[in-house]
């Protein structure tokens, strides 16, 4: 193949990967990032001497980051090293309800029954089963396809497929589903919260979303030297590998040569030209004019109603005591229904937040307790209003005092400095992802087309391709790692055609 050239615009997770795979094929591919490191989303904040994750926090689908690596001609190992987790997650309702959730479906189903009865363990072990259904029915025809519809996902299923297809209930909302497999609405609350790792409402998420469950079971690590050393070892292969990144240097537009697409411009006016572009970005910002007006018809837009979740985050330095904190710990709130309601039909941070807690020099088990000061991310989901609205001080107050009275309530005490705590709103997301109000996951999952209605990897405009967490398959590391493959096989497969039939011609 005659060496051509492709700019990719962003170096988050998919942009990472689409140059890694391009260049390991040979491709010449610039990365020009407009922040001054890697990462994207799954970014980092220090405070002092520490540097605490501030995006992403969770490591699963391992086997999707040493696919990528083997195909760059070396091993995850090499370049990571992980340590599997025993319990994924310790859960409060209060300060005397307590419920950890093991990696081992017998180990669950144990600390079930003991929190909830035996009824309750023998019903998880069947969601477990339907989980992994729906997870195996849509792996190959969804998760890994470049252009996924309805119909292609029918055509694949064939006639013996079928059936699997309705059982993966799709028309049914996920609440409504966990309530075939868990009567204490406590336990249909954990497993509803899968629905917000994609940023949506599990009163509104299809019951499809029960594969996150799988996707947990089947290992979540956590990675030495935190989640943004995954971004900085795929784009130290990367440049191995022949890739050019340009950090600090923002893309002002998306040029064309005639109708197809011809490189990009810096916002410092210099030009670049590209046989074919990649945009990792949000896709409302194309769709927005944020890279010219030449190709904002590539997509479709995204109107504000029908974003993804956005949040306030909390990354201190700080002292806890009182709650046994394992690395990641829920605190769920009394009124589930009203916390989303509050944020999709009120476009209002919720008055009685559910409140993530990441304990970053923590561990799984109790025995790694941090002592002393340690590195705390707190986060809790709000509405995607950061361009329409702006979170002053008081409104900020107001946030922590629900946020950390829910802690205080469980038997949590963080004591908090001002100087040791970075906090980020949905306006602080906007400005750092623009055109989306914040919004940390695309277009949320709303309904049962929702899934269909993410843009593939290949725009509408010859020569540009879209990768990211707002694309297909959708917002999270593993998934957004997935969308860059895709993007570079197809853009790999348009480069190779198009120099076939110039060798022809």
């Amino acid at each position: 193949m005659t060496t051509q050239r492709v700019v990719v615009i962003g170096a988050g997770i998919a942009g990472l990967v689409t140059s890694l795979e391009l260049a390991t094929r040979g491709v010449e591919v610039i990365v020009v990032e407009r922040a001054d490191h890697p990462g994207g989303k799954m970014r980092e904040i220090s405070i002092g001497d520490a540097r605490i994750d501030a995006g992403p926090t969770v490591f699963t689908m391992r086997w999707v980051f040493e696919e990528i690596f083997a195909e760059a001609s070396s091993s995850l190992a090499e370049h990571l090293t992980l340590k599997p987790v025993r319990t994924l997650a310790r859960h409060a309702w209060s300060e005397y309800e307590r419920l950890d959730l093991f990696a081992d479906v017998d180990e669950a189903a144990a600390a079930i029954g003991e929190f909830s009865g035996v009824d309750e363990a023998r019903r998880y072990r069947e969601f477990c089963a339907r989980a992994r259904r729906i997870f195996d029915t849509l792996e190959k025809p969804f998760l890994r396809a470049p252009e996924p519809s309805l119909a292609a996902l029918v055509r694949r299923a064939g006639l013996r497929g079928l059936g699997d297809l309705w059982r993966i209930s799709p028309f049914a909302t996920l609440w409504r589903a966990l309530g075939d497999h868990f009567h204490d609405v406590r336990l249909r609350q954990l497993f509803a919260r899968y629905a917000t790792y994609c940023g949506s409402s599990p009163f509104l998420a299809p019951a499809t979303l029960m594969l996150v469950a799988h996707v947990e079971r089947e290992g979540v690590w956590l990675v030495e030297g935190g989640m943004h050393s995954v971004a900085v070892a795929l784009a130290e292969l990367a440049t191995a590998r022949g890739a050019c990144f340009r950090y600090s240097a923002e893309v002002a537009e998306v040029f064309l040569r005639g109708s197809r697409v011809g490189g990009v411009m810096l916002a410092t006016g210099e030009r670049i030209e590209a046989d074919a572009v990649v945009v990792n970005a949000d896709v409302a910002a194309v769709a927005a004019s944020r890279f010219g007006h030449l190709i904002a018809a590539a997509v479709t837009p995204v109107p504000p109603a029908a974003r993804s979740l956005s949040a306030i985050t909390w990354a201190m330095v700080a002292a806890c005591e009182g709650f046994p904190l394992l690395r990641h710990t829920v605190f769920f709130s009394n009124n589930y229904a009203a916390e989303f309601d509050d944020i999709f039909l009120r476009s209002r941070t919720p008055a009685n937040p559910t409140v993530y807690v990441c304990a970053q020099d923590r561990e799984d088990t109790e025995l790694s307790t941090a002592g002393g000061p340690e590195r705390i991310f707190c986060l809790i989901n709000a509405p995607a209003i950061g361009d329409a609205h702006a979170f002053d001080s008081a409104e900020i107050a107001r946030c922590e005092a629900g946020a950390f009275g829910m802690l205080a309530r469980c038997g949590l005490r963080v004591h908090r400095q001002r100087e040791h705590t970075a906090v980020t709103t949905p306006t602080d997301f906007e400005r750092l992802f623009p055109a989306t109000g914040g919004a940390l996951y695309g277009q949320a999952s709303h309904g049962w087309r929702a899934s269909f209605t993410r843009p593939g990897c290949r725009s509408r405009i010859p020569g540009l391709y879209l990768a990211g967490g707002s694309a297909h398959p959708g917002p999270g590391v593993p998934m957004a790692a997935l969308s860059g493959r895709l993007a570079a096989a197809s853009l790999f497969e348009d480069l190779a055609r198009a120099s076939f039939r110039a060798a022809r011609e």
